[in-house]
């Protein structure tokens, strides 16, 4: 008897595989993943010196358990890695900085973003300090592959989580940032920390919809230069998108890049999965709504940027092709194209523009 069970495990055990191995057979990528030796997401691409550099986060098996709060995503330091062009293999440059060498740092260290001015590269990461409160930090390198030093306390003003900064043609920066749920967003309505962030989310369904966050930084790109303003995205008539808008409205991971003097304010609308665009004449929006760019991703969601180099466009985007698990994902990197009308191409994650 024990024979004939044991048996039919194994039977199933073939099956199983072999059904999992069909599957995975059939799903047909647009790309695949630039890094397989570790787990990484929420890439921001920037071009240094000619060359491509990756800011990403850092995936670990931590064995926490999935929630909405997002507890599962405990990551714990970046690696940097580089492209000498689009097709290149990546060079992972190792650890530019360890969430224990952050002095304020509690736990989760999550997406970040780079920048550069005047002979120093910037780091801006989110992680949650020792009462498990998202704030930004900043930390310096004099090479864009680090190793990176953290300042002793985060910037100012700052909160929530995926900062995305942009320097206009002027040399004027700005940091983008903000996410709802996890990223604690929605516990800063009225610019003090709220602990019971239930009286501020999104069940507000026919208010304004919670939005992204923008604030002006200073010469040094370690301070905001002053107040942090609302990064309003409204609809065709001008009115501000409503919290029950999920197919539209903000959620997490922006980005801005500038083409034929506007401003795209691009973003993850989170629950619904979408890569959505809105245009502004400046920095600060209101910023239009214009409609989606990129299809749903395998995985729960995505999180991007969008670089030019050598006159074509790409986007950087994240999925789970690699471990089918929402906390360990992979980067990629496809064009992006701009119509003749200023709207951008859809993006199949499967195959298909």
């Amino acid at each position: 008897m024990r024979i004939e069970k044991s048996g039919l495990l194994i039977i199933a055990m073939f099956t199983l595989l072999a059904n999992n191995t069909a599957k995975s057979q059939t799903v047909k990528y647009l790309t695949q993943p630039l890094v397989s030796k570790i787990y990484t997401a929420d890439p921001s691409a920037h071009v240094f010196n000619g060359k491509i550099y990756i800011y990403p986060s850092h995936d670990i098996d931590a064995g926490v358990p999935e929630n909405d709060n997002g507890d599962h995503f405990a990551m714990r330091d970046y690696h940097i890695f580089s492209l000498d062009s689009i097709g290149a293999t990546p060079v992972d440059h190792g650890v530019a900085i360890d969430i224990k060498d952050i002095p304020w740092a509690g736990r989760q260290l999550w997406a970040p973003d780079a920048a550069y001015k005047n002979g120093t590269y910037y780091l801006y990461f989110p992680v949650k300090d020792k009462q498990d409160v998202f704030h930004i930090g900043v930390a310096t390198s004099k090479s864009p592959a680090g190793p990176f030093k953290a300042e002793k306390e985060p910037i100012a003003g700052s909160y929530s989580i995926d900062p995305a900064v942009f320097t206009d043609n002027n040399g004027a920066s700005y940091m983008y940032f903000g996410g709802i749920w996890g990223g604690q967003l929605q516990r800063w309505q009225n610019g003090q920390y709220a602990s019971d962030g239930s009286k501020t989310d999104l069940h507000q369904d026919e208010a304004p919809a919670i939005s992204c966050r923008v604030a002006k930084l200073s010469s040094d790109m370690k301070h905001f230069e002053g107040p942090v303003k609302d990064a309003v995205v409204v609809d065709a008539n001008g009115k501000p998108l409503l919290g029950k808008d999920h197919d539209r409205r903000f959620f997490e991971g922006s980005w801005m890049h500038k083409f034929n003097g506007k401003y795209y304010f691009t973003y993850s609308t989170g629950d619904t999965h979408f890569l959505a665009y809105a245009i502004g004449t400046s920095p600060y929006g209101p910023f239009t709504y214009q409609g989606t760019f990129m299809k749903p991703v395998q995985g729960w969601t995505t999180h991007h940027s969008i670089i030019q180099i050598k006159g074509k466009w790409y986007i950087f985007y994240h999925d789970t092709q690699l471990s089918g698990k929402t906390h360990l994902r992979n980067v990629k990197v496809t064009e992006l194209r701009h119509n003749a009308d200023g709207s951008i191409e859809m993006i199949d994650p499967f195959g298909g523009k």
